[in-house]
């Protein structure tokens, strides 16, 4: 039989279809690879959005979190001891009703008092009801001011009408500042209840928060050992701060404020306040108290007056006590690093800025130390000056 030199319709769809798979077997070998870069934007990309979206819904409670976390640092010793009897949920709930009652009780009554003065001071100065005693004799005599200084308490004191129409527009905006302070401090209030609240419930997992801290940091770091030991800083920083500057002060602050209440100042609130930020700042209390003393001999019968003066006496020196027994497990952190925090913290938020302030800024400043600290990569102490030829 002779075979036609033409190819069967059958074999040729067979070729055709070998070459189409080759072809497109090519194709595939060929195509494009994604770019490295472009996923590694679209990664960044994508956690940033992520970061931001969490960070807009977490930054309203920022400082209510962060105070929260300071006092569950500060009292998670305190937990271990109460958890091997009462357990984790009965020590965190000892933990967080001893310390609404014991801590914020006084300060709720304070933050009230101080409250309700200025309250009074702006009603008082709206209905024109404000008596002053005549200028003193030595104002007259200041340089530069004292005369004019005079002239506007002499009218102030003798027509209060004539003093708020010429000198009116210069007390807006002060008192609008002064009701919306007023104002802000229930709210602060509420915020230190719901900040002991949540350290409350953070101490029952400090363990956890513990080893989540860790790995970060060794994250960051890229070591282990490193990591350990600026979790142990930052703790004891914590406590130092918090316990040593501001539980001092807010102990002092406290007695102060029983007997400022009950010899019955006025002013009993706002003195209170002062106290408490004299002493987070470390200024000697005495000058507060001394005046005080003074006002308080002036106004009142020679044996309460005595009391009180005996009771600051007290509290003055209950400074010496309670420092070293709170302040010696903790790291010294200067002045001005306190005083900042103290003031940048109460403008950006308020009463809790005033204490999650210097607490932030001290544990800043240490690990900021011990980072200067830390040897370079080629082994050179950083003390030593680079110039400096080694000895022979």
């Amino acid at each position: 039989m002779r075979i036609s030199g033409a190819r069967s319709p059958r074999f040729h769809g067979v070729a055709q279809g070998d070459k189409s798979l080759d072809l497109n077997a090519r194709s595939l070998d060929t195509a494009p690879v994604p770019s490295p870069m472009i996923d590694n934007v679209l990664r960044i990309g994508l956690v940033g959005v992520l970061v931001y979206a969490c960070a807009r819904i977490v930054l309203p409670f920022a400082f209510i979190l962060m105070w929260s976390a300071i006092l569950a640092v500060m009292l998670y010793p305190l937990h271990l001891r109460l958890a091997t009897r009462l357990g984790d949920r009965g020590s965190a709930l000892l933990i967080g009703l001893i310390g609404v009652a014991v801590i914020l009780g006084p300060l709720v009554i304070t933050i009230t008092s101080l409250a309700t003065s200025i309250y009074s001071l702006i009603s008082n100065v709206e209905s024109q009801n404000v008596g002053l005693p005549p200028p003193p004799l030595w104002l007259d005599g200041t340089p530069l001011v004292g005369r004019k200084l005079t002239e506007i308490w002499t009218l102030v004191a003798t027509n209060l009408p004539a003093a708020l129409t010429q000198y009116g527009h210069l007390m807006s905006k002060p008192l609008a500042w002064l009701a919306s302070f007023a104002g802000g401090l229930a709210i602060a209030e509420l915020s230190l209840v719901l900040s002991f609240a949540i350290a409350a419930v953070l101490v029952i997992y400090g363990k956890g928060a513990i080893e989540f801290a860790r790995r970060f940091l060794e994250r960051v770091t890229g070591s282990r050992e490193r990591a350990v030991q600026l979790v142990a800083l930052t703790a004891a920083t914590i406590r130092g701060v918090a316990l040593g500057v501001i539980g001092v002060a807010l102990i002092q602050s406290v007695l102060l404020g029983i007997g400022f209440f009950a010899i019955g100042l006025q002013a009993a609130g706002p003195l209170t306040l002062i106290a408490l930020l004299l002493g987070i700042m470390q200024v000697p209390l005495i000058l507060l108290t001394l005046p005080v003393v003074g006002y308080v001999f002036a106004t009142e019968a020679t044996q309460p007056a005595l009391i009180f003066l005996v009771w600051n006496v007290i509290v003055g020196l209950s400074d010496n006590i309670l420092r070293p027994l709170m302040l010696g497990r903790g790291v010294e952190v200067p002045m001005p690093v306190i005083l900042m925090g103290v003031i940048g913290g109460m403008i950006v938020d308020g009463l809790v800025g005033l204490f999650v302030g210097p607490v932030l800024l001290a544990v800043s400043y240490v690990l900021l130390l011990e980072w200067l600290r830390q040897r370079p990569a080629d082994g050179r102490n950083p003390d030593e000056n680079p110039n400096d030829e080694p000895a022979s």
